[in-house]
Formats: C-alpha cells, structure tokens, sequence
C-alpha cells in the first residue's frame, strides 16, 4: 500500500518542493481547496479530500476534513490488531504525514479595520483539529505545522524511509504549542469582546525571541520572549543595528529606559542604571537634552543605558561616543551618526517605533507559584487634579520643573525622590525604606544645584522630617500625592519655609 500524505496549508513557501519530493518517494499526496490547486498547477498529482470521504466540501469549506476515513487515518495504531480490523471493515487507509498550517487568525485581528465577522471566519476548526489527532498518533504519524521541519523530514525520508521518533516526538509538541497558542489568540479575543476583565483562566502566549547568554547572573539560564500581540514601543520590536547581543540585564534596562522616555513630547534623554535613571534631560534639541542628562550624573552613566525620542544626529553621535555606554536606543540614527558610533565595537545600537499605537493592556510579573497582572501605569502629570496645599502657589518655571520630576518619578523605585529643575534631573534617591533616605540620598547628589529646585515623591510624606530635609537643602517647590494623616504637620513645614507644595492625589509605588 502506498503511503499517504495530507497537505493543507495557507503558508505556500516551500510546500512545492517538498510535494514534489514526497511524490518522487512514491507518496500519495491528499489535499483540499487553494494547496490543492497549487500544487495541480505546478504538476504535482493531487488526490482530493473528498474523493476518498466521498463527501463534498460544504458550509464554504467551514466542512471538508471533518470526517471518519480521515480521522480514522490520522489516529488508528499501525500495530494494534482490533484498530488494524475496524480500519479494514470501514474502508479506512493510514494516513502517514500531515502538513497543516491554520487560518491567519492572530494576522487577522492584529489588522486596524478588522470586523468580528472576519476575525470569527479566520478561526480554523478542521486545521487544529487534524493537527492535534496526528500529533497524538506521533508514534505512527509525522506532523508537521512550521515549513521550516520540510528539510530534516525529507531528510529522514531519504536515508532511512522514515522519520525517527524522537523527530515526530519534537514536531508533535511543537504542533501543541502551535495550537495551545493559537486557542489563546482566539479566547482572549473573544474574552475581550465580552468585557470581562479577570477571566477565571488566564492564558498568554509568547514566542522565542533569543535564547540569552546568561540571566541575572552567569550561573543563571535565561532567554527572551516576545509577546506577538505585544506593544509596537518595545525592546521586543526594536531592530538592533550594531553591537553585542543583549543580555537579561541589558533588555531589563532599556525596556525600563523606554517607559521614561516615553512620557517627554519635547527633545528628551534619559540615562539608566539598573533599572532606576541615573540622569533625566530636556532641551531645544536631542544633543541639549543628552548634554543635560549627561551632566545630571556623570558617574553613574558610565556603562548605562541611554534613550533619546529623537533621531541621533552627528553632534550627538560625538557626545555619546565620548563616554561607555551599554546600548543608546533612538527612533533612527543619522548616515553620520552611525558611522561615527558603529566605531565602537560592542555597543548596542537600537531603533524602536516611537510612535506605535499598539499598547500592552497588561503589565504582568511571576511571584513563585504565581502570576500577577495590572493595568500599566499610565497616569501623567496632566491627569492629574493638582492641588495646592500650602500659602505660597508655585512659580510657572516652579510648575515645569515638578512636572518634570513627576514624570520621572513614577519610574524610580520606591520609595523614590526626585530633584530636578525644569530641564533635568539633579538628584534622585531610589529603593531606600524609609523616604527621608531616599531624600538625604537625592539632595545629598544634588549638592549646590538643589537650591532652588523642586522634589517630587511617588508616595505622601508620612512625617514632616523630609519637608524639612528639602527646605533646608534649598529646595523650593514639592509635588506629591497628599493623603496621609499627618499632610498638615507636612504643609507647616513647607508654610513655615516658604515652600510651594501641591498634591496629585495619585501615587506612583514602583517595586
């Protein structure tokens, strides 16, 4: 008896060649609908779906493959004897290899425009389900879903007659990923459809970006994942021009560099180290923002990452190349630019769309056992119903320098402080447990230049003592949530100093 392959797919690439070569091994070739016309068209002998289920394609080929001669094929035991006798008593024949791709259901509904009706006809019901009965049967059946196993199956083919079965055991997990993510895309499109915000399963899927070097740690495993409905503004979809690959702690960086940067409209900077920013600046042009980003800290940017929100142009280019940096990102770099910085070696130079509209619904972190997932942090300063709360009103150029240390501080680690003027950052204090350490720590790098600055908190003040702090330091102006029960002993404080305090109303804890 001939042996038998079933293809259906609606990725075309490559599926000629290996048609023509399971033909030339003497394989009856099985397939419906558009694969069954390219392949005819291209001179490859097809038998048709429905000339052995002697049943037609109906419902608009919603049925052709959804029947027992050809899932009897796919799932019968080679060398069970009762299988081996119903299969003979109803006329069923083994079906050896299958080659499915699914309806473009996750291209379908990443489109702008697209409607329910098109996103509900892109869901492939005959496809997983063919896929999933041969994959169960991987002991007997070669299934195969990614055009890029077409090489090592006719490989196998060729030498030996057969796959192996560690290879139809690594194909058929690799169809249950396959299908377990493309369920995914479907519930969690039809969960959002419904408004439902905490189904009581929750499952997410992500695609191997790269395996990494090392986690956290040397002696730490690691690799990077993409979310494939993720946020366009990501490291995930940054196209890397020169450089090392990243690391963990590299991707960590820049993706926390990114959610800074994006709060700025005008020519902004932002400079990273570990996961806190070293240095915020603001300008006229990107190479007045990086000098005053540079100059907020110039130790600790040393080896840091840096993003900027406007192309990198050559007077840049120089500043940046004057210092190590880790990874500079940037919505495009200059002919000039690049010549200049790919001088150097193994910095990484990324490019991301800054102006992407898709956005992450979700923000989510493991916990040992666990997962957990909120809403991104997206409220700004202009969200915000400032309230002033002490006698003296803040200044305007007072007004844009705590906007600035606003923006920034909702991105520091808690408990987080923040000093800065209206065009940078000159001292920040991130992660201490008590927030008056996080303040003796953003003055104390402030120095001179917190006279006359302003402070911002992520959180209210629970005692007057980090008032006093700022006003003894100089500062002029504070900006924080308000809501403890001790505001008043914090707005005498700032009253008795002459400083302009106003509350948000909204805090910003980062851990």
């Amino acid at each position: 008896m001939r042996k038998r392959a079933l293809l259906s797919v609606s990725d075309k690439s490559g599926i000629l060649e290996f048609a023509q070569e399971l033909e030339k091994m003497d394989y009856e070739i099985l397939s419906t609908g558009g694969t069954k016309r390219f392949l005819e068209e291209n001179g490859v002998s097809i038998t048709a779906v429905d000339e052995i289920t002697k049943f037609p394609e109906i419902l608009g080929g919603r049925v052709k493959t959804l029947h027992p001669l050809v899932h009897g094929g796919l799932l019968a035991k080679h060398d069970d004897a009762q299988h081996q006798s119903e299969m003979a008593e109803n006329g069923i024949s083994p079906i050896d290899i299958v080659c499915v791709n699914l309806y473009p259901f996750r291209e379908t509904i990443s489109k702008p425009d697209v409607t329910v009706e098109d996103a509900i006809e892109n869901i492939d019901i005959g496809g997983p389900t063919m896929l999933r009965s041969a994959a169960k049967n991987h002991a007997y059946v070669t299934v195969i879903v990614d055009s890029e196993d077409y090489a090592i199956v006719t490989s196998e083919l060729r030498d030996q007659n057969a796959t192996t079965p560690e290879t139809r055991r690594r194909l058929a997990a690799k169809v249950f990923r396959h299908t377990a993510a493309y369920d995914s895309y479907i519930s969690n499109y039809l969960t959002d459809l419904t408004g439902e915000e905490y189904p009581d399963q929750l499952t997410l899927t992500y695609e191997l970006q790269q395996p990494l070097r090392y986690g956290e740690n040397p002696h730490q495993k690691a690799a990077f994942y993409r979310s494939p409905l993720g946020s366009d503004f990501s490291i995930a979809s940054a196209e890397q021009l020169h450089g090392k690959e990243l690391s963990y702690n590299n991707i960590q960086d820049a993706n926390a560099a990114l959610q800074i940067i994006k709060e700025f409209k005008m020519p902004a900077v932002v400079a990273i180290k570990h996961m806190n920013p070293c240095g915020v600046g603001t300008g006229e042009t990107i190479s007045a923002a990086f000098a005053k980003a540079y100059e907020a800290d110039s130790t600790s940017i040393f080896g840091g990452i840096v993003a900027l929100n406007r192309e990198v142009d050559a007077e840049t280019a120089k500043q940046l190349a004057g210092i190590f940096l880790e990874i500079i990102i940037a919505p495009a770099f200059s002919k000039e630019a690049l010549e200049i910085l790919t001088q150097k070696k193994n910095i990484r130079l990324l490019t991301i769309l800054f102006d992407g509209t898709k956005q992450d619904k979700w923000n989510t972190v493991t916990v040992e056992g666990g997962l957990l997932v909120q809403q991104p942090d997206t409220f700004g300063y202009e969200d915000a119903e400032i309230q002033v709360a002490t006698e003296r009103q803040p200044t305007d150029a007072e007004l844009e320098a705590l906007k600035l240390g606003w923006s920034v501080v909702k991105h520091v680690k808690s408990n987080a402080i923040v000093v800065s003027n209206s065009d940078m950052t000159v001292g920040i204090g991130a992660g201490q447990m008590n927030r008056v350490g996080s303040a003796k720590i953003a003055l104390e790098q402030a120095g001179e230049k917190a006279a006359g600055a302003i402070m911002a908190s992520d959180a209210f003040f629970p005692m007057s003592d980090t008032v006093e702090a700022a006003a003894k330091a100089g500062i002029k102006a504070i900006i924080q949530p308000g809501g403890s029960k001790k505001d008043q002993e914090s707005i005498d404080m700032a009253n008795a100093y002459g400083i302009a305090m106003v509350f948000t109303g909204v805090r910003h804890f980062k851990h």
